[in-house]
Formats: C-alpha cells, structure tokens, sequence
C-alpha cells in the first residue's frame, strides 16, 4: 500500500469498514468496473458509496491530499483521467421514488433508467430516458439528456426540479431555481462540474394510456443509403415533434447473437419512436419504407419498458472509441461526407440523429444546456476488436472533414475523443455559456477537484493542455454555424 492510500484511508475511517478499497483488496475492481473497458480507472482509493455520508468523506479526503475525485455509476461515459484519484462509486444509491400526484421521480446517484422506467409506465408516465435504460440516470440528465422523447418534452435536464449536491468543502446542499439559481443552471447541462449528486427530482411526462407509444427499428440494405439519406432529411424537415428519428449505418457480426436476417449484413439501422399510434406514425414513415425492402422490422406499439429497444444499444461491456459534431441544418456537402465515411467494411458505426422540436426551446428556468439551434447529431462508435485503432484514426478524419458544417461543436454527453483523449467542454458551449461556467466553476471548485469528467476549468486557471480556462473554442469557418 502506498503512503498515500494509507493516509487517504486514515481520513475516511469514518466510512465503514468493507467500503473502501484499495488497489489488491476486494472490492476494488468491481468499485472500478464499467461498461467502458477502455476507461477504467486506476485511483488510489474506491469508496463504494451507501449513502451521503460517505460521499461527504470521499469528497473531504480528496481536497486534504489535492486530489481529484471520480464518480462512478454505469462507466459509458469513456471519460479519462481518473488514475491516481479518490474514485466514487454510487451504484448501492439506486432507490427510486415515484410520486403520482406530482408526476416525479426522486432518483439516487447510481440508479440506471430501468427501475425508473419499470416504476413509471404502469402510471402512465415516462421519464425522460436515453436510448439505452442501463445507463446512469443521474449523469446522463446533468449533461442534457438527449432521448427518443426529446423532441416531443426537450432535454431531461429541462425537467429537473431539485439536485442534491456534495460540493468541493464538504457541504451537502439542495439546490432549485430558488436556493441557488446560478448553480442550478450550471448543474444541468454542465455535468458533474461543481459537485457530487446523490440525488435528482425530476418530472414525468404523460404518455397516452401508458403504452401508446409507436416504435423500433427498420432495418434496410446498406447499400441504399443515399437514398435513404435523401429521404430521411425531407421527412425529418417537416417531422411533428412526437416523432423522433436515427439512422445508424453498422456491419452487424456474424454471430447467433444478432438476428438471422442482419447477421454479417452491412445495414441501415432506422430507429423510430412516435408518441401516437400506427395509423398516425405509418403515413410519415411511409416514404422511408418506400425506399427498399427491409431485411428486418420491428416497428410495432411498444410498450414504455421496451423503449431500449428502438436503438438496441450494446449492452455487454466493451471498450469504445466514439466520437461526435452537430449539424446546423441538413446540407447536402456535408451528407456527401458522411455518406463517404459509411460502407460494409467501415470499422465503426455511424448515427445521424434528428434534433429540433422541444429540443431546440428554452428551458423554463434556463440552463446550460448548449447548442439548442443544432438540428442533428453525427456519432460514430467503433467495434470492439482489433480494427479499433484504425477506426479511432477514420472517425477522426471524419470530424475534420465535417468542420466547415459542425464548427468543433457536439453536445456535452457525446464529446468523447475517438482517440480517447481529453474531451474539450469548450466545444459543447457557446463562448458566453462557457465563460459563465468557467466563473462559476471559479467559486464553487477552484481547485478543479471536481475534473474527472468533460471538464469546465475555473475561470483563471489553466486546463490540463495549457489553455486557459476560459477561453472559448476556435471556431472553423464561424460565419458557416
């Protein structure tokens, strides 16, 4: 045991024994795990979090020795730096609460969207959720919240009522719009920036009759992705805002796992969800069916636990290299990239995801959400496998090329590097935006203890890379975004 892990350990002796863990005992490497195998963390001590008392530990022992502090739920975010840090785990805070009457829910650090969701739906109410239940709710809903609901309700973040934070001294707070109206709009759109959150109230959302929902996955040739392209953006021009689209362009693998029809199958994958019912979806999807047979469709009435089935994410962890822009507005040059970068033997899969609708409004109160006048989404994730490096090197020849269109720009949840270093929160604000983060981040963590994530570095200090804090990101072209 180093000298440092001794004395960290003397500091939380007042977390009970059996959950703090140090490199070599047990519980260390489950404390550490998450889906993201490219991004495990190696940190001095893991504090397995069973409450806010042992968060207020973690969080004090951290600022006595200048380290950083990681929190940890799920592991899909690929963030970096948590080597050498005071690791949270939140997973054991996973209670949900449901209260009918004021359609909310009061979710814990660590729980995922699933209880959430398996809660909700019997009464009729949907969170907010992202395309994939088993992802931490908690942390997706701080960086936006960007879900098959969004277009129709907005951001998750637009919906959350109260956060209850551990700041960097220790403090345990509850911040709303009256409390504290400054931080609150940092918290929810700026991430894990300015403290630890054991816990978010937010709204539901009322779904017709509690299954009415319409959705799932239209599986079509690759091969027909110009036409596809073409006809996705004229229906996406004039789409309602209960109905949300993706395409995603992915060879499958040829195992049992996948379906009969799409194993080893280069594929357009077009993921549906409408809040209505088939006779009022099918007319706007009609001219996306026109374009080919599919090999596969599992658009049907879907009831609100299955909602990850639209875009039937990975659920098995996996190492990711990912990465991400925004698009202003629906070009046909910077179509002609992305149809460049898409093939059966491209190493990586390709999403075009449609923005706008409740997504493009202010939130009431505001916050810091950014990029709300984006109107799609580009993300690409590699395979797992042998070909990662080389597609870590294509997506990122894929973002330079759509720079004339996206300026750098990409949301805060999806800034991850395909290379796999340091996101730059810059390019998920705009300049105003971030320099408000920047000073706010000054005075609630000037110590940038709060850094393992898409980080914010207060205004005045300089970030990892040598830029100072508050700079704004370059833009490429600004006159074009």
């Amino acid at each position: 045991m180093t000298s440092t892990a001794k004395s960290l350990s003397d500091v939380l002796a007042a977390v009970p024994a059996g959950r703090v863990h140090r490199p070599g005992t047990s519980g260390y490497d489950a404390a550490c795990a998450g889906f993201d195998l490219a991004a495990i963390p190696v940190p001095h001590v893991a504090v397995s979090a069973a409450g806010e008392d042992d968060v207020v530990a973690a969080v004090r022992a951290a600022v006595t020795h200048g380290l950083p502090v990681a929190v940890r739920a799920t592991g899909h975010g690929p963030v970096t730096g948590g080597d050498s840090s005071v690791l949270i785990d939140t997973r054991a805070m996973s209670a949900v609460t449901i209260d009918p009457e004021r359609r909310t829910a009061t979710v814990g650090a660590g729980a995922t969207w699933r209880p959430v969701l398996a809660a909700a739906a019997p009464l009729g109410l949907a969170p907010l959720c992202g395309s994939a239940p088993d992802v931490g709710a908690v942390s997706y809903t701080l960086g936006g919240g960007l879900g098959p609901l969004g277009r129709r309700y907005g951001w998750a973040a637009d919906h959350v009522r109260r956060i209850r934070l551990v700041t960097a001294s220790g403090k345990l707070l509850d911040v709303t719009a009256d409390t504290e109206p400054d931080l609150f709009w940092a918290l929810r759109g700026g991430g894990g920036n300015f403290g630890v959150v054991t816990e978010l109230e937010m709204d539901l959302l009322p779904v017709r009759g509690g299954h009415d929902l319409y959705g799932g996955g239209l599986y079509l040739p690759g091969e027909a992705a110009p036409e596809l392209l073409a006809a996705f953006g004229r229906s996406t021009a004039s789409a309602p805002d209960e109905l949300s689209l993706s395409v995603a362009f992915v060879t499958f693998p040829d195992l049992d796992a996948v379906p009969p029809p799409l194993r080893g199958r280069f594929a357009a994958h077009l993921r549906v969800a409408h809040l209505g019912t088939a006779p009022e979806a099918e007319p706007l999807l009609a001219p996306l069916r026109a374009v080919a047979d599919p090999l596969l469709d599992t658009v049907r009435p879907l009831p609100l636990t299955e909602i990850g089935t639209i875009h039937a994410d990975p659920v098995m962890p996996q190492p990711v290299s990912c990465g991400s822009a925004v698009l202003p507005r629906w070009e046909a040059p910077a179509i002609d990239v992305l149809l460049a970068g898409v093939g059966a033997a491209t190493p990586h899969m390709l999403e075009v995801r449609h923005l706008g609708g409740a997504l493009a409004r202010n939130a009431v109160p505001a916050n810091a959400v950014g990029h709300r006048d984006a109107r799609y989404s580009v993300f690409t994730s590699a395979y797992p496998g042998p070909t990662q490096a080389a597609a870590a090197a294509l997506q990122t020849e894929l973002y330079q090329r759509l720079l004339p269109w996206s300026g750098g720009r990409c949301l805060y949840n999806f800034t991850a590097r395909p290379d796999g270093g340091p996101a730059d929160a810059r390019a998920a604000f705009d300049e105003a935006d971030y320099a408000r983060l920047a000073a706010l981040k000054a005075v609630w963590d000037p110590g940038n203890t709060f850094r393992v994530n898409v980080n914010v570095t207060p205004a005045g200090a300089v970030d990892p890379t040598g830029r100072p804090g508050s700079s704004p990101l370059p833009r490429y072209e600004r006159s074009r975004v």
